[in-house]
């Protein structure tokens, strides 16, 4: 096996501020209570490691040193700060801890959970959490985000800014919630990092790739921050299972392929494996839920030797099951999705038909998409060629587009 090449004092500083950045600034906001001064302090940290480690080489625990560094750089800006006199309590107590040598050298505590718990906080939209998780937990530039979303990089500065105020005017706390509010506030930290995920996993260019990434990661975390949560391992593992088959979604020239038409010799069986067992440890405790479900139906395309063996009356049951948790219009487009092959087209189009004047379906993408594979399976070329156009006129993208493009033309 060839020896990899050393890493540069630049990549190896890139790579510790990639794996700590949000376990270093959790920690810091905590015991500073600002986020803004927090970030400010790791940053300055970061651009001093880039100035120093080239020529002393990295420090023995170098979270620890970006740590002691932060609160030092935090300082210094209390102290330049025109309402310092104000601050005087919260900077000796900053100095007290700086100058304890032996808290620098203990592990650093882990306080990302709490800090998911503020940038997913119920007094912020959902785009504006997504984006405070990314760039407190993940260490994504502003840049990134804005790509991410299409939005203005001074657009998606404005809006991480009002947050950061918001969460200190209004008090926001930095801690887990109590037991009676834990709950619905999971739900909306994991469906943040399922939305982070997805924003990735469905347009597949390189910066969205980092996206699922960081998802993926944030998953990881929440997991080994909540091993007892079942829903957060059913997300982790529904994530794991769709990563797996990302590489044979698209051909050489970037046009999208079909699940039935994919590599499956080309799926991550590592990350089938890992999600599976994942998922498998998590239903045996009987608490399922919407992820879970997702995940095992995931699973069941994962495990499946081929587009032919597909067991879609399971897949179809799934699906009946997750919409009894989840009525919404979106599962029932999968499950009549599933049923078209489980049972017959006739039934899926019983199942489609009444969406039709369900509200916002008429600019629904996958809704047309949905209808016209159903009905040109069902021999009515003519529906489907109306689907097909509808379908086409809203696609995201020029990859959709073509892909769709060829479907219709494949109907004559």
């Amino acid at each position: 096996m060839p020896m990899l090449p050393p890493q540069t004092p630049a990549q190896a500083i890139e790579q510790v501020v990639r794996e700590e950045w949000g376990r270093i600034l959790a920690a810091l906001v905590k015991s500073l209570g600002d986020i803004q001064l927090a970030e400010d302090g790791l940053q300055d940290a970061v651009a001093r490691a880039m100035e120093v480690w080239p020529e002393t080489g990295l420090p023995d625990v170098p979270a620890a040193w970006l740590m002691t560094t932060a609160r030092r750089k935090a300082i210094d800006r209390l102290r330049r700060d025109a309402r310092f006199a104000a601050r005087i309590p919260e900077l000796s107590h900053l100095i007290d801890r700086t100058q304890d040598d032996e808290v620098t050298k203990e592990m650093i505590p882990d306080k990302r959970l709490e800090m998911i718990f503020t940038c997913c906080h119920p007094s912020l939209e959902q785009k504006t959490q997504v984006a405070l998780t990314l760039r407190t937990l993940c260490g994504s530039s502003t840049n990134d985000i804005a790509a991410a979303f299409l939005d203005k990089p001074a657009t998606m500065a404005q809006r991480l800014v009002r947050a950061k105020q918001k969460i200190a005017g209004a008090g926001i706390p930095y801690r887990i919630p109590d037991t009676s509010e834990l709950a619905p506030r999971v739900t909306a930290v994991l469906a943040v990092v399922y939305l982070i995920f997805n924003q990735g996993y469905s347009t597949l260019h390189k910066r969205s790739r980092s996206l699922t990434d960081e998802a993926l990661r944030l998953g990881r975390t929440l997991h080994y921050l909540l091993p007892n949560e079942p829903e957060v391992a059913g997300l982790l593992a529904l994530m794991l299972l769709h990563d797996a088959r990302r590489i044979a979604r698209r051909n050489t020239q970037g046009a999208m392929i079909p699940l039935e038409e994919q590599n499956r010799n080309r799926w991550d069986r590592a990350k089938i494996k890992e999600g599976d067992a994942l998922l498998r440890q998590t239903l045996a405790r009987g608490a399922i839920g919407p992820y879970q479900i997702q995940a095992a139906i995931s699973g069941l395309h994962a495990g499946s030797p081929s587009w032919t063996e597909t067991d879609w009356a399971q897949i179809a049951a799934l699906y009946a099951l997750l919409f009894q948790m989840q009525p919404t219009p979106v599962v029932q487009i999968n499950h009549a999705v599933a049923v078209s092959y489980a049972q017959s087209t006739s039934d899926a189009i019983a199942l489609l038909d009444h969406l039709n004047k369900a509200p916002n379906f008429a600019h629904y993408q996958p809704y047309h998409a949905a209808c016209a594979d159903i009905f040109a399976r069902d021999g009515d070329v003519a529906r489907a060629t109306r689907s097909y156009a509808r379908a086409i006129s809203l696609a995201s993208g020029p990859a959709e587009r073509q892909f769709l493009e060829r479907k219709r033309d494949a109907l004559s």
